[in-house]
């Protein structure tokens, strides 16, 4: 996903556009990139950390274990939902100086969320 991210940068570099841009679209997206890591933040605390709290002491519970890698899946696909924000900016003909926080904040909170497994208290 990471690498993914590198290769939108470059897509972007390649394809972008050189139109009249709308300061308002850029505001719109900024809104909505807000709420996307709002999002994230709100994923991470109801179904990663949570299913983590109960596979504490539950391990062998595949429904939790289902729930915790759904929450990781989903976070991840949102992080990446950031850095296409950027692409998009940049296909549409924003300069990379307003872009690159996008792909830059996408690739952060990639490794802010790293996955890890879960501590599992075996007696």
């Amino acid at each position: 996903m990471l690498v993914s991210i590198g290769i939108y940068a470059v897509v972007g570099e390649v394809a972008g556009t050189r139109l009249v841009v709308n300061a308002n679209t850029l505001y719109a997206i900024s809104f909505a990139s807000i709420s996307l890591v709002g999002a994230i933040l709100v994923v991470r605390k109801t179904m990663v950390l949570q299913s983590e709290a109960e596979l504490a002491e539950k391990p062998d519970d595949a429904v939790i274990l289902a729930r915790w890698r759904t929450g990781y899946t989903v976070t991840y696909v949102l992080c990446e939902a950031l850095a296409l924000f950027g692409l998009l900016l940049r296909i549409m003909g924003f300069p990379l100086l307003q872009v690159w926080p996008y792909y830059a904040g996408s690739i952060a909170l990639l490794l802010l969320f790293w996955p890890r497994l879960p501590q599992i208290n075996r007696p």
